[in-house]
Parts: structure tokens; C-alpha cells; sequence
């Protein structure tokens, strides 16, 4: 899942580029709210951690632009400012959660980890896809109950597709979705992914391609290929 971060405070911002790729995440960083303008309306992501103190433009003004531009996914909002009437203008601009500094950079992940889970539409924090499970707070898969040994980017790409069941995604959509902005592989090295995590899952029918079209996770497999 790739996430844009939008902080001036350069350390900050770094701690959480690292705390974010730590926990699987493709991470974009940004310091200015220009910039973070463009990035938000030009590239593609599933989340942001968005500051309202920036310079050029103020936090509140670039959410609005996103939403305005139609771009619905979940922004959680990181600033100093823990007056009501600041929350109550975060929200009203769209924001879907609201975090004051100091805070815990665990539970930035937490955070950003439950409000995708709820754009997938899953109350439950484990996601299920047939023999599948995938733990969205603990990060880890299972298999028929067993620990699944992932890298980190089969990881990667296996979580979206979890977070996408039953959808044909495209190379394009995944490349853009599990990789950060100045990683840009070739379809072959995503193929060759895809086909490694096909045979840990051990179940073809599972994880299908689509001919000229991309890959499909089924939620619900109809038989069951158990060695």
C-alpha cells in the first residue's frame, strides 16, 4: 500500500518514512503544501499522514484540493494544533482521522492500518481469502492456519491484493499502488513476483491471472488444492 507523507519538519518526516516502510508500506514524502498538492492530485495512493502547519500552502487547503479533485482516500491528519475548532475544521475538510503531536509512532501505523481496512469494507482486522488470512494490525499472513513466509515485496503485493479480493487489478495499478515514486519496476519483475507468491499460496485458483487483463485474488476459492 503506498502512503504519501506530508511534513516540513524533515526529521519527523523521516522517522516516519522509516516507521511506515518498516511496517510493509510504499512511502512518498513531501515538506511544502505545494508540492504535496501536485503530488496528491498527479500520483496515485492509498492513504496520507498530512500536516496542517506547512509552508506555501496550509494543510487545510491541500486536503480540500484532494477531495475537491475527487480523490477519496483516507487522510489522517498530524499537527500540534489540539484545539476542537482545529479538529472540527480537519473533518470538516475531509479528513478521516485526526492525531495530535507528540505522538506514538506505532500508532500512526495502527491508524493508517484501520482506516484501510474499513475503505476495504472489513470490520474484522484479519482478511480472509479462502485458506488466506491476513492480519492487518499484526501485519502477518496465514495459511490453513500456518505462519506464510513472505519477502517484503511479495508481502506487499499480497496485502493489496487482500485489500482488493475478487477485483481484476492491472501491472499498472499494483506497480503504482506497492511501489514508492522513484522505484519503477518492469512488468516481468512483477510477474515474476506474482508467480513466486502463487506457488507459496500452493493454490492456483487462488491467486489467477487474467489474460491482458491483470491479476484476481478470490475471496472465495471453490476448491480447496491443500498438499
Amino acid at each position: 500500500m503506498r502512503i504519501l507523507v506530508v511534513e516540513d519538519d524533515t526529521t519527523l518526516a523521516a522517522q516516519l518514512r522509516a516507521a511506515l516502510e518498516g511496517a510493509g508500506f510504499a512511502v512518498d514524502v513531501e515538506h511544502d503544501g505545494a508540492a504535496a498538492a501536485f503530488a496528491g492530485t498527479t500520483e496515485r495512493y492509498d492513504a496520507a499522514v498530512l500536516d496542517l502547519g506547512l509552508p506555501v500552502r496550509d494543510g487545510l487547503s491541500v486536503l480540500r484540493e484532494w477531495r475537491e479533485a475527487g480523490h477519496q482516500w483516507p487522510v489522517l491528519i498530524l499537527t500540534a494544533r489540539n484545539r476542537w475548532s482545529d479538529k472540527l475544521a480537519g473533518f470538516q475538510a475531509g479528513a478521516d482521522d485526526y492525531l495530535t503531536k507528540p505522538f506514538i509512532l506505532d500508532e500512526v501505523v495502527l491508524r493508517l492500518r484501520a482506516m484501510l481496512r474499513r475503505l476495504a469494507g472489513c470490520a474484522n482486522p484479519v482478511l480472509q481469502a479462502g485458506p488466506l488470512e491476513y492480519d492487518v494490525t499484526a501485519a502477518r499472513f496465514r495459511l490453513h492456519g500456518q505462519p506464510l513466509t513472505l519477502t517484503a515485496q511479495e508481502h506487499k503485493i499480497l496485502a493489496y491484493l487482500m485489500h482488493h479480493p475478487n477485483r481484476v487489478l492491472t501491472r499498472t495499478e499494483i506497480s503504482e499502488h506497492v511501489y514508492a515514486r522513484d522505484l519503477d519496476p518492469d512488468s516481468n519483475t512483477l510477474d515474476v513476483l506474482i508467480g513466486r507468491i502463487r506457488r507459496k499460496l500452493g493454490q492456483p485458483q487462488l491467486l489467477v491471472t487474467e489474460r491482458g487483463q491483470g491479476f484476481r485474488l478470490h475471496s472465495a476459492p471453490t476448491t480447496d488444492d491443500r498438499p
